[in-house]
């Protein structure tokens, strides 16, 4: 079970879409449950999505169901990739589509204490491949030892490859982040500063894993 958690104590003050969640001061959650089926496959749920929002509203924001397909014992080769694949179902105030997936590919290198991780993130609301929406994210990673490393993650949103939106609409965060603990259990905390207009200007991100 990995328990996330995203607070913005600076963000934006108005909604993405009409009637959407506002951003500042908010604070989005979910646990993930994950089982390994196999050592190259994993089945998962982020069950209940919640937003706690600046007002004091606790939300229900929806469901995702997700396939992580992988090659075996990632740690122990050099260059590791994978395939996850997530299915959403989401409330009004959440997502302006009910329903929702993403394609998300991972590719990765171990370099000595040097970790370097690509997700080139395709989001869709199956309204056709033009508007499939880029958000790629990356990570590099410094080991300091078997328990402890600090990394540096960068999160992006280019919007719809069709078109991508303007530079400023783009939404880019930079996340300095530490990671304690094992594979069975650990915590990941990080402070994030958006770059554009379209960013929130600060969020604070808290992973909690525990091996169940």
């Amino acid at each position: 079970m990995t328990w996330h958690n995203n607070f913005t104590p600076s963000g934006r003050s108005e909604a993405a879409f009409p009637g959407g969640i506002i951003p500042n001061h908010a604070l989005n959650g979910v646990p993930e449950w994950a089982y390994g089926v196999t050592d190259w496959f994993e089945a998962g749920a982020y069950l209940p999505v919640y937003t706690l929002t600046g007002d004091g509203r606790l939300l229900f924001d929806g469901v995702k169901l997700r396939a992580l397909f992988v090659v075996p014992n990632a740690a122990e080769r050099t260059v590791f990739y994978g395939l996850n694949f997530e299915l959403s179902y989401n409330t009004p105030h959440w997502e302006a589509s009910r329903f929702s997936g993403e394609i998300r590919p991972i590719i990765g290198v171990h370099l000595g204490r040097f970790d370097l991780i690509a997700n080139p993130i395709l989001d869709t609301d199956f309204n056709g491949l033009g508007k499939l929406d880029f958000a790629p994210a990356v990570r590099a990673a410094y080991k300091v030892s078997e328990k402890l490393a600090f990394a540096i993650e960068h999160y992006a949103d280019f919007g719809p490859i069709e078109r991508f939106n303007r530079a400023s609409a783009q939404s880019q965060t930079l996340f300095a982040v530490l990671d304690y603990g094992n594979s069975s259990n650990g915590m990941e905390f990080g402070i994030g500063r958006g770059l554009t207009r379209a960013s929130d200007s600060c969020v604070l991100k808290l992973m909690l894993m525990h091996d169940l």
